[in-house]
């Protein structure tokens, strides 16, 4: 594999990601509008999100019933997962090309992410 090859593999994941979030997300919203369209919103009273927050398989559970909080919600997680599987693929790409010095630095990437991930869970 070359350089030349790993950007184009990269660059379609990046597009395909990004896509793919953004129609969940979009059919999320959609679904959103279609059964809650006819709603009086309160704004006299704030209630905090952090109270209905959802593990992540909650959040594909909720998502896979078709649930609109839950498609948007997955379709966040998608988009923030994209960049970290850029990096996984960058990783698998330098190794096969033996190139130390980048697959070091993309595993130590990689491995900040999933802490970072696993940590503000």
């Amino acid at each position: 594999m070359n350089d030349q090859r790993l950007e184009t593999i990269i660059g379609r994941l990046l597009r395909a990601g990004v896509t793919l979030a953004a129609a969940v997300v979009f059919a999320g919203g959609v679904l959103y509008l279609v059964r809650s369209h006819a709603q009086k919103v309160d704004y006299r009273v704030f209630v905090a999100g952090g109270e209905n927050l959802r593990t992540y398989p909650g959040i594909v559970k909720s998502a896979l019933k078709l649930n609109s909080d839950g498609l948007i919600e997955c379709g966040l997680l998608l988009l923030i997962a994209t960049p970290v599987a850029r990096v996984a693929l960058a990783l698998v790409g330098f190794a096969l090309e033996r190139d130390r010095l980048y697959t070091v630095v993309s595993l130590i990437v990689l491995v900040v992410l999933a802490l970072s991930l696993i940590r503000a869970r």
